[in-house]
């Protein structure tokens, strides 16, 4: 059995469901883990910080799909990603499709869109740019080509003097994929992308919050 000396947990679709609401069972069950957790999500940093606390995980959280990390509640963020690259991609997409941006003001490294076009047109659109164009499940993400979770746990791995190998991960999407690859174990929860479940180690038996209190327990996080 791997026995991890961290844990890193994404937020959307694993700790919550379809519509957002977080798995209270998920919640009692990362308090009682003794090992370090790490929040890794799409989403930015002020929601990843408040959900840290509300959950009561560590301060330590990787935002934007890895473009942005933060090590301290009361820290400044560290961004990863260069989101010069990414407006220049969204103003091809806006060429052909109708593109409306979500929490605009708010990220530092990517954009944010609604899931309201052909990703795989968009991805050819602006193939070249130096970016990538990523379904979260929730939006859509123009990223800089350089970024992803997996190279923001790498990142924080170091900081933290922790081997990104003694690291599980508990996703639900694609762009948890690159987190898989570095970590030493990943664990997909039951409703993940097929893509991802690809990359898993482990598949729970059931989705999202109930799936990972079970990857909680095969871990032997849980005593």
């Amino acid at each position: 059995m791997f026995t991890p000396s961290a844990l890193a947990v994404d937020i959307d679709g694993t700790l919550t469901d379809r519509k957002r609401a977080l798995n209270c069972k998920a919640v009692e069950a990362l308090r009682k883990v003794k090992i370090p957790v790490i929040l890794a999500t799409g989403n930015i940093s002020c929601f990843a910080r408040a959900a840290a606390k509300l959950i009561g995980v560590s301060d330590v959280v990787i935002c934007e799909n890895g473009g942005v990390v933060r090590f301290d509640y009361d820290g400044e963020d560290i961004v990863l990603g260069d989101k010069r690259k990414c407006l220049e991609a969204v103003k091809v997409l806006e060429k052909y499709f109708e593109v409306e941006l979500l929490d605009y003001e708010y990220r530092k490294s990517e954009i944010c869109m609604r899931r309201n076009f052909d990703i795989e047109e968009g991805k050819k659109l602006i193939e070249g740019m130096g970016v990538k164009l990523v379904d979260s499940g929730f939006a859509y993400h123009v990223m800089d080509a350089e970024v992803s979770k997996g190279k923001a746990l790498k990142f924080v791995a170091e900081k933290l003097g922790i081997d990104v190998a003694r690291f599980a991960v508990i996703g639900d999407s694609e762009n948890d994929i690159e987190m898989f690859s570095v970590a030493g174990f990943g664990i997909a929860v039951a409703n993940a992308d097929e893509r991802l479940k690809e990359h898993a180690d482990l598949v729970t038996p059931s989705p999202d919050g109930e799936g990972v209190v079970e990857a909680l327990q095969f871990l032997g996080l849980l005593q």
